[in-house]
């Protein structure tokens, strides 16, 4: 489980947070609802793009995130926190199994648990030019 978002700074726990999650997706084996049980609330909603997410459509999204995504990392340019609010922008550098580099600017303001856990989250995403992702991130 992530810690509390208190417990260090914005930036760092956003970068944390997604980090440790992708890397349990793409190298663990452990079923991606039980995975998702320790990063999101079970009534968690994600809108991305104007999509709306919810539990069975995050945890099917993981499928083939875990098939298809080789290398990662996430680079958090501003974070700023207002109890368990947080507004971020970001953006995530990955290769996929097929084909070159990709990289998307994420703004994001979401909502987390006293204990760390996302409850929802708003995000706007746009393709930017890709920079190669390091290896084992």
């Amino acid at each position: 489980m992530v810690n509390p978002l208190h417990t260090k700074p914005p930036e760092q726990f956003i970068a944390d947070f997604f980090t440790t999650f992708t890397n349990a997706v793409v190298h663990g084996s452990e079923d991606a609802s039980d995975l998702m049980s320790r990063y999101y609330t079970r009534d968690v909603v994600q809108v991305a793009d104007g999509v709306p997410l919810d539990w069975d459509r995050l945890v099917a999204h993981l499928r083939p995130v875990r098939k298809n995504l080789r290398e990662f990392r996430f680079e958090v340019h501003e974070a700023f926190t207002d109890g368990a609010r947080i507004a971020t922008r970001f953006t995530i550098h990955a290769r996929m199994r097929k084909g070159g580099p990709v990289s998307t600017r994420v703004h994001m303001f979401a909502e987390f648990t006293p204990d760390g856990l996302l409850r929802r989250a708003e995000q706007l995403t746009r393709a930017v030019a890709p920079t190669e992702p390091q290896t084992g991130e």
